[in-house]
């Protein structure tokens, strides 16, 4: 994994759940346990959503997270010396042990989701079509298509029309020069002209 500064790497609850989950038929009662401690997890996420705790939510995770963490190493860490380690079940907690660091760096940040499912499902619809747009043209054109794409979705999720805010924002940009503030532009703080 590369590292860049000030870049910190966050692991997803949902992978390391799905793994065990997909891993059931071999071991159901002890899989039942582990999906159950992660369960508790999500169950104090979503009772914090409802309560807007806001920048309070790391401390909440720190105190309150700590007891259904340390049983679950515990328990994945004695299972994975049980099971085989090509097996489901083995490679589900060699997942959840490998990235124990980036599933638990969450307890030190109030503004991180334990998984990333919000984003897959937003840039789901730019995946499915991505054979099809393969060949984009110029080399540079992925980029450009990111930008695009990031926009979109951002407009998506502030309730934005994104066909009107791309046309305001781009019969506004000609006229624009380099020492404009293009801070309005911007999907967060964009008003239509």
């Amino acid at each position: 994994m590369r590292t860049h500064a000030g870049v910190v790497w966050l692991g997803c609850w949902a992978h390391a759940r799905r793994r065990f989950f997909d891993a059931m038929s071999e071991r159901p009662k002890t899989v039942e346990r582990v999906l159950r401690l992660i369960g508790q997890l999500y169950a104090l996420e979503k009772q914090w959503d409802s309560n807007e705790v806001g920048d309070k939510r790391a401390a909440l995770r720190e105190t309150h997270f700590a007891r259904p963490l340390a049983r679950l190493r515990q328990l994945v860490t004695a299972l994975q010396a049980r099971v085989l380690p090509k097996s489901g079940l083995g490679e589900a907690c060699a997942y959840l042990l490998g990235h124990w660091e980036p599933l638990t760096a969450h307890l030190r940040y109030s503004r991180t989701r334990l998984d990333t499912n919000s984003i897959e499902n937003a840039i789901r619809p730019s995946k499915l079509g991505a054979k099809n747009w393969l060949f984009i043209g110029h080399p540079d054109a992925g980029d450009r298509a990111a930008v695009i794409y990031s926009l979109v979705v951002s407009c998506e999720r502030r309730g934005i029309d994104p066909h009107a805010y791309l046309s305001d924002v781009l019969q506004r940009l000609p006229a624009m020069t380099t020492g404009d503030d293009l801070l309005p532009l911007l999907p967060s703080r964009w008003k239509r002209a």
